[in-house]
């Protein structure tokens, strides 16, 4: 018999393979799709973002805001011989330019934060493909943002700025849309500045904590040195507290501020920016911290800078300027050496007299009346007058049995001292007994020429006494209204070498005792002096004569022709 011949059914093959084949096609027809959606889909996402299409996405810079960020900058207060002062801002920060910083700066900051920073325009997309395949196997592989990006957020607020109304939507959307505004805006700041001005308008713009935002004053505050003076140890600190200024604080934190500072170190090792002998020397260091806050209560003429303040601010407001953020220079006429001197003498005479004060009344009050009796009233009466006081009265009402035991109850607080400031426990009421024990004093120089103002002291403590005592507080002046008294006397006919005899004088005056005025030390030439001769040597009973020759009316007309304002009662002590 012969073989039987098997035949395959040829019919169902090659239905089976047009299945195979339609599918193929589909399957290649999708991918292409897809690969057309991603080629042409992200630009013209990117293109409606940069458009704001319907106002989806919120608003973006211009060109002109680009190339001219806005940068909220302190004002700078200076001495006639170009000391600075202070300053006035709401965040404190200056500018320096990329030749002004420390090559250790910048060593530390590519290696650390963008080490492919001079070889992308703005997007480093070997970071992005490693943070998207960092999300996909969901191991943590860093972050993606280049500097150019991280400018573009802090100079604009890309999370919040002009937000659309698909980002108030959702927090995902939010997120995405503010990334791809920081894409599309370094981009353009690629394009507008150069790789250096780049690295410098970072580093003044990010904010090191402590009220510090720029590195020209994180340099001062943390190590009381310049940013291009700046060691490797001292710029990989400052680097690595861009990461978190709070966690990596090395005044709160010293612990984490020194390992974050290690893992800088590492990364310019890594990079060949130091030898493996200079980073195991580096991270064996103290982190070397000079700390010092910049405030208004510390530094020279802090009296005269919060008493020029309302001046300078009503000045920017009519001049169409921002005190705070204009970055203004503004010089003055206090020399920085006399003011240096006026503050170191007050602070000497003040301690002395402290300790005199202290002995004088041991044991005792110093709240007395014109009998030598303590004023019983004092104490309460200042304390109804205290800030604290009236914010309790404003929270519980006039007269609630709540006052009087937050008033009395003791407390942590830090103190003034001649010694240095003092934590201690005390009640409100006692901190202001303690207070009402302290000498005060005022302290002024001028150039009797100009009227220009060379020192001005106003009190003892700018933290813990605001009372400017130059400004605010009145003295009897003594002798120094005596030259008041000749002006009058020159005016009216009177020459320098005119001359009056010193002598004992009593003056009467209706309706009250005698007046008999003594010179300083009880005694008196009873010789005639020249004008001039009295008052270089401050006679007062020749001084007394004159104002009895001009007339007291005639002295306080004068006086307010010469700017006092103060109360001036025409009678014979005036003089």
């Amino acid at each position: 018999m012969g073989k039987k011949k098997i035949t395959k059914p040829k019919a169902k093959n090659t239905k089976i393979n047009a299945t195979k084949d339609k599918l193929t096609k589909r399957l290649i027809l999708v991918m292409w799709s897809i690969f057309a959606g991603i080629v042409l889909g992200i630009p013209l996402y990117f293109f409606i973002v940069s458009i704001n299409l319907f106002g989806l996405f919120g608003g973006m810079p211009s060109l002109r805001d680009l190339e001219n960020p806005e940068n909220e900058l302190s004002s700078e207060l200076y001495s006639a011989d170009g000391q600075l002062l202070g300053k006035y801002f709401r965040f404190d920060r200056s500018q320096v330019s990329y030749e002004e910083l420390s090559p250790n700066l910048i060593h530390a900051l590519t290696a650390t934060e963008d080490i492919r920073f001079e070889e992308h325009s703005g997007i480093d997309l070997r970071a992005v493909m490693r943070v998207i395949k960092g999300v996909i196997t969901l191991n943590n592989a860093g972050g993606g943002s280049t500097l150019t990006q991280q400018l573009a957020k802090n100079l604009f607020d890309t999370r919040y700025y002009e937000l659309g109304s698909l980002a108030k939507m959702n927090s995902l959307l939010k997120k995405v849309i503010a990334k791809s505004k920081e894409w599309l805006l370094s981009i353009k700041l690629e394009q507008s500045f150069t790789k250096k001005e780049i690295l410098a308008m970072y580093l003044n713009t990010v904010d090191f904590g402590s009220n510090s935002f720029g590195i020209k004053v994180a340099s001062k505050t943390f190590f009381n040195t310049t940013q291009d003076s700046l060691k490797v140890e001292e710029a990989a600190m400052l680097v690595g507290l861009l990461k978190a200024p709070t966690k990596y604080s090395p005044v709160r934190n010293p612990d984490n501020a020194t390992k974050r500072r290690e893992v800088v170190l590492s990364q310019m090792k890594n990079y060949d920016f130091l030898s493996q002998e200079q980073y195991d020397s580096l991270r064996q260091l103290d982190l070397g911290l000079n700390y010092k806050v910049v405030n208004h209560n510390v530094g020279m003429a802090t009296y005269f800078r919060s008493v020029i303040r309302p001046f300078l601010l009503d000045w920017s407001k009519k001049n169409g300027h921002d005190l705070f953020e204009d970055g203004l220079k503004i010089y003055t006429t206090i020399d920085s050496k006399l003011q240096a001197y006026a503050e170191k003498a007050v602070d000497e005479h003040m301690r002395t007299l402290q300790k005199k004060f202290y002995k004088h009344w041991e044991g005792r009050n110093p709240w007395i009346d014109e009998n030598r009796r303590e004023m019983k009233n004092f104490i309460p009466r200042m304390k109804r007058q205290s800030e604290r006081y009236r914010t309790l009265v404003k929270k519980y009402g006039k007269g609630h049995d709540s006052i009087d035991i937050v008033m009395n109850t003791k407390i942590p607080m830090r103190v003034f001292s001649w010694d240095g400031e003092i934590d201690t426990l005390m009640s409100p009421v006692d901190s202001i007994k303690y207070y009402k024990h302290f000498l005060h004093a005022g302290f002024l120089a001028m150039d009797p020429y100009s009227g220009h103002l060379k020192a001005w002291v106003g009190g003892i403590n700018h933290k813990y006494f605001k009372y400017d005592h130059v400004m605010q507080g009145k003295r009897q002046p003594g002798s120094t209204f005596k030259p008041i008294v000749y002006t009058v006397a020159m005016d009216v006919g009177y020459y320098p070498c005119y001359k009056l005899v010193d002598a004992p004088i009593t003056v009467n005056t209706p309706g009250s005792p005698p007046w008999k005025p003594k010179n300083a030390d009880n005694k008196y030439s009873n010789e005639k002096m020249t004008i001039r001769q009295a008052m270089a040597q401050s006679v007062n009973t020749v001084t007394a004569r004159v104002s009895q020759m001009v007339g007291i009316e005639n002295v306080v007309k004068y006086a307010r022709k010469m700017g006092i304002t103060s109360p001036l009662d025409p009678v014979p002590s005036l003089c």
